[in-house]
């Protein structure tokens, strides 16, 4: 099968319109159901109620029920006494409906009871109907309560049972299918250990759980295998059962095997083949036997883009709802992002405060980094018309969490370690401050602390003239910021192997034979510096490694890479080596610290950082990692 182009690629304002404007009046038929089950549930027409409420003048306090104008006249000079026992005053708990002779009530503590309760003083008078909940207070029968197109709440069931509505009439949920392809595909629950090749299926178990949020009722589908007839049989299955939204997750793009645009258009109609965003750009959208049905790519990332964009809207309409407007913020940019002019791009962020402005940080990109969905905090989209943002500039933000959780994140900017993600639990155990670092290297952190955009840097950087770490390269780049220096571990760095050693790695300079290939750090990260310093002192040329050049940017995707077979060797952390069953051949013992500005010491958020790294709790922690040494932790080097 030849590759196909884009057939109808729009811009997403436009494909959105294409979209809307063909099922503009396609919503949900109408139920009723039990009012104690319908919160969140949308009103299928206009709710009036049955009952007053309350249906009875009732008491609004404990006290004594009484007529208004036998209090008249009460002071404290001129006290009243009212006759109990002969009934002038009636005593009355809270809702309970008051005597057909009684307009108000006197608080209990407003009143000075005889010993044998036969009697009660009052020194303050009642107006008429003081402290009484009278008919229809609340509620007037036959007022809406609701108007159609409600999306019912909790707080709003009790007002349905309280007016005397025990059903109401409501939108019936969207039924959707959503159909996962790819013969690389392996369902988790039938292996724990897919073999090579294989991916694990997990985009339909997070569209089903956006559907479910956006009040679907959702059917996955087994996993179909690229096969043109196969994939043809099963949507059309779809289509024809009672699903009321068919998905067909991957299969969307211009690959040799991505059917999906020719199935759709064989059986109905494309509206649109490829929208100008990134990620999402294959997306499909299409129509068979008047149903919508969209092809949604198969990267997890562009998956999940795609179905905010066009899926759970056209869910909300359905319902008889307006998709939720974002919340948005302001922040400056931490580093320079450059953008594929014509393509409207949509980068996960971090964002936290720093003084009196948000900052936000990119992670990294990709349709399939999985990750950065569950660590991002905000998104930005940088418009098609636009090459990019610059570093510093203001941008517009989307955020992904409660303003208050982004208000107190701490931002941690520099080289990669495992204790980090320790410490990150530690936080969100005891405190209200998550802890969200990126990985650019140490001199990265060091640059981020002088342009003000982190709260911390972890940094490693040796001085080979001193074998001190870090206190040099504070003096060369933060001249003008007062910093404290604070270690956080010692730790051992070395060459990760695969196990058994196959290449017999001993020393730095196995890696100039032609028979390994070895896998770097990124530029101005400590591992790098550290490897160019063990080249120097054995007089070894660096670019006589096969792989120098090659860059990684954390201990982890070091490690993964050697795991994988794709390289030989790396250098990194032992700690990361045991985590991933690689050997290790020790290279030396680095220290590892965090530079903070002094202003940000009185910060509650550091303080806590500050605490958290002193505990023997979190010792224990750090050195049950293997190859760390906590015997300095939390000292000032600085």
């Amino acid at each position: 099968m030849k590759r196909k182009i884009y057939l109808n690629m729009q811009p997403l304002p436009k494909a959105r319109q294409i979209f809307t404007d063909r099922f503009k009046q396609y919503i949900t038929d109408t139920e009723t159901i039990a009012s104690r089950e319908a919160a969140g549930r949308v009103t299928a027409g206009p709710v009036t109620a049955r009952l007053s409420a309350p249906s009875f003048h009732a008491a609004a306090m404990d006290g004594l029920a009484v007529r208004a104008e036998d209090s008249f006249g009460a002071a404290d000079d001129s006290p009243i006494t009212l006759d109990i026992a002969g009934r002038q005053a009636r005593f009355i708990n809270t809702g309970h409906p008051m005597p057909d002779d009684r307009n108000a009530v006197i608080m209990i503590e407003h009143v000075l009871l005889s010993e044998d309760q036969s009697t009660g003083i009052i020194r303050t008078a009642v107006y008429p109907w003081q402290n009484v909940r009278k008919v229809g207070e609340d509620i007037v029968a036959t007022e809406l309560l609701f108007p159609s197109n409600h999306l019912i709440t909790p707080p709003d069931v009790a007002a349905l049972l309280t007016a005397g509505c025990p059903e109401v009439a409501v939108r019936k949920k969207p039924k959707i299918t959503i159909i996962p392809t790819g013969t690389e595909l392996v369902d988790l629950r039938d292996t724990l250990n897919p073999p090579a090749g294989k991916t694990i299926e997990s985009n339909s178990a997070v569209l089903s759980a956006l559907a479910d949020q956006a009040g679907a009722e959702v059917m996955v589908t087994p996993i179909i295998a690229d096969d043109y007839e196969n994939i043809k049989k099963h949507l059309m299955k779809a289509v024809q059962s009672d699903a009321d939204v068919v998905v067909i997750n991957a299969g969307s793009s211009a690959g040799s095997a991505d059917y999906t645009v020719q199935i759709i258009g064989e059986l109905g109609e494309v509206l649109v083949h490829g929208v100008t965003i990134m990620p999402g750009k294959p997306t499909i959208l299409g129509v068979i036997n008047n149903k919508p049905v969209i092809g949604n790519p198969g990267y997890p990332v562009s998956a999940i883009i795609s179905f905010e964009q066009f899926v759970l809207p056209l869910l909300a309409r359905m319902q008889g709802m307006q998709p939720r407007d974002p919340v948005i913020a302001h922040a400056l940019l931490a580093r320079d992002l450059p953008s594929k002019g014509g393509i409207e791009e949509f980068r996960r962020m971090i964002t936290g405060r720093i003084g009196d402005h948000l900052v936000t940080v990119p992670l990294k990109k990709g349709a399939g980094a999985i990750t950065t969905l569950t660590r991002a905090n905000s998104i930005l989209r940088i418009p098609a018309s636009s090459e990019g943002e610059t570093r510093g500039s203001n941008v517009e933000l989307e955020l992904l969490r409660p303003r208050q959780q982004i208000e107190n994140t701490i931002l941690c900017t520099g080289s990669h370690d495992l204790c980090l993600d320790l410490l990150h639990d530690f936080l969100k155990k005891s405190s209200p401050y998550p802890l969200a670092s990126t990985h650019v290297g140490s001199l990265g952190g060091i640059l981020a602390i002088r342009d003000n955009m982190t709260h911390i840097a972890g940094s490693h950087l040796l001085d080979p003239k001193t074998g001190d770490y870090n206190r040099s390269y504070i003096n060369r780049y933060l001249k003008d910021r007062d910093v404290a220096l604070i270690t956080l571990v010692y730790r051992q760095q070395g060459f990760m192997v695969q196990p058994g050693n196959p290449k017999n790695i001993r020393s730095v300079a196995d890696l100039l034979r032609d028979d390994v290939n070895f896998i770097n750090r990124q530029a101005g990260s400590g591992t790098r510096v550290l490897l160019d310093h063990e080249l120097e002192k054995a007089d070894l040329d660096p670019d006589a490694i096969n792989g120098y050049d090659a860059e990684e940017y954390t201990h982890m995707a070091v490690a993964v890479s050697v795991l994988s077979g794709k390289t030989d060797v790396g250098l990194g952390i032992l700690a990361a080596a045991r985590a991933l069953g690689l050997d290790f051949v020790p290279v030396t013992e680095e220290r590892y610290d965090l530079i903070i500005p002094r202003e940000f010491l009185k910060l509650a958020s550091i303080r806590k950082v500050l605490t958290i790294i002193e505990t023997e709790e979190f010792k224990q922690a750090v050195e049950a990692k293997g190859g760390y040494s906590t015997r300095e932790t939390g000292n000032r080097v600085l």
